[in-house]
């Protein structure tokens, strides 16, 4: 059921004198784009008639068939807490559609809302919950983020040793005014790194969320004078920034399948089907998870991130994929290797799809492994058949290229944009002499 009308939404634009809306929707690489109109615009804007020009976006379209179309979703309607209260900015997200209406193949909204259509018509409900990580550090004289923070605070600490209690106050507030349900907000381990956890819900609200996020939490962070950034290793010797993913599917009236309560580990046969088909894919779609060259940065050992494709029916983090502790109508996985620079959108997606495609083949998962693998002789990790995630993008590159399974999940047009632009991207940064390099060989040779 929708949550509102076209007339609620012009209702709610004059009595909360809002002057502008931008219209939202997301490119290929997970970057938020937005045409801003007035509320004069509005009528034409919902009726979806407002026009941009798709060749000006990476990975869009050709100039020759540049005309595209925003198609709001009436439900993602919100007013910006952070912005003017005179004069108010409004957003909704929108779909990108072609001119004779139909969906736009290269939009990744309708990538996830396909898997997400698939899933029900098999009988579920797919949700979602991240655990969004990102740092905030000063900025220089010019404005221009640097890598730089005061603080030494650590895990859970508190103020006046973290010092961004009042920063992480007043983004939990204005999210929580857009409509997030907010878990928890802390600070995370690293000095300058932070969490905030926002509730679960369906696939499309929790990709949506995740944009909305992003925005907030750098729209708050500059008003306080620091940069809040989402890359996954900003800073060498620290841990990196992650977006843990929690999943779990329901049937159609809202049970939770993934429990089984005559299981040992409580888990029922979807949800063991479910855990393998991701450990069998997650090699080739590691790239849509982890999509930049520093977020291989993150993944290596002794920085709280997973290396490994192995999953534990315990509460062990040092697992790809873990099973928290709760159970019953709670009981879902963690997947741990995602970071915050993902296009949402595409990331859920092929989670899904590899989780769908476990359970339609019917795929039996590896034996759990519950010690910590890090501490495993190398002989043992090789006769248990585990192996590494990719090491590298240009690794996760190969691997993404090899497997139709992901084609097909993304279409032709974003499987083609993606991997060139992936290319480019890891052909520039093997073309770099990077500090360490001149540090470490300079006076050597």
């Amino acid at each position: 059921m929708s949550k509102y009308s076209k007339e609620d939404i012009f209702r709610i634009v004059e009595e909360e004198d809002v002057e502008f809306i931008r219209l939202q929707f997301t490119d290929i690489f997970g970057m938020m784009k937005n045409v801003a109109i007035t509320k004069n615009m509005l009528p034409k804007a919902l009726d979806n008639r407002c026009m941009f020009d798709g060749s000006s976006i990476e990975g869009f379209i050709r100039s020759e068939e540049s005309d595209m179309y925003l198609h709001p979703d009436l439900d993602t309607f919100e007013i910006f807490p952070w912005r003017p209260q005179q004069g108010k900015v409004a957003r909704l997200i929108c779909d990108v559609h072609c001119p004779d209406k139909a969906p736009f193949e290269g939009d990744p909204r309708f990538v996830l809302k396909k898997v997400l259509k698939k899933a029900h018509d098999m009988g579920f409900v797919f949700q979602a919950g991240p655990e969004c990580e990102f740092f905030l550090f000063h900025t220089d004289e010019e404005g221009k983020p640097t890598t730089h923070t005061h603080e030494t605070a650590s895990y859970f600490d508190v103020a006046p040793i973290d010092q961004a209690e009042n920063v992480r106050r007043d983004m939990v507030i204005s999210l929580e005014e857009m409509g997030f349900m907010i878990e928890a907000s802390h600070h995370e381990i690293s000095p300058g790194q932070h969490e905030i956890d926002f509730q679960y819900a369906e696939g499309i609200v929790t990709a949506d969320n995740i944009m909305t996020f992003r925005l907030a939490v750098k729209s708050i962070a500059k008003r306080h004078g620091l940069h809040a950034t989402f890359m996954p290793k900003p800073k060498a010797g620290v841990n990196g920034s992650g977006m843990h993913i929690n999943m779990s599917l329901s049937d159609l009236n809202g049970n939770n399948v993934f429990a089984d309560g005559q299981d040992e580990q409580g888990l029922s046969k979807t949800a063991y089907e479910f855990i393998a088909g991701i450990l069998y894919h997650m090699e080739s779609m590691t790239i849509l998870t982890n999509p930049l060259v520093n977020s291989y940065k993150r993944l290596v050992p002794g920085y709280d991130a997973p290396v490994y494709i192995a999953w534990s029916a315990k509460a062990n983090r040092s697992q790809l994929i873990r099973i928290p502790s709760s159970r019953g109508s709670s009981t879902r996985i963690e997947l741990r290797s995602p970071d915050s620079a993902v296009n949402p959108y595409l990331a859920l997606a092929a989670c899904l799809a590899a989780g769908l495609d476990g359970i339609e083949k019917g795929m039996t998962p590896p034996d759990s492994v519950d010690s910590n693998v890090f501490g495993m002789p190398e002989e043992e990790i090789q006769s248990r058949g585990i192996k590494q995630l990719p090491e590298t993008l240009g690794e996760a590159i190969e691997a993404f290229r090899k497997d139709e399974f992901v084609k097909e999940v993304l279409g032709e047009h974003i499987f083609t944009k993606y991997l060139e632009a992936k290319e480019a991207e890891w052909r520039m940064f093997r073309a770099q002499v990077t500090d360490w390099e001149v540090e470490e060989y300079l006076y050597k040779y």
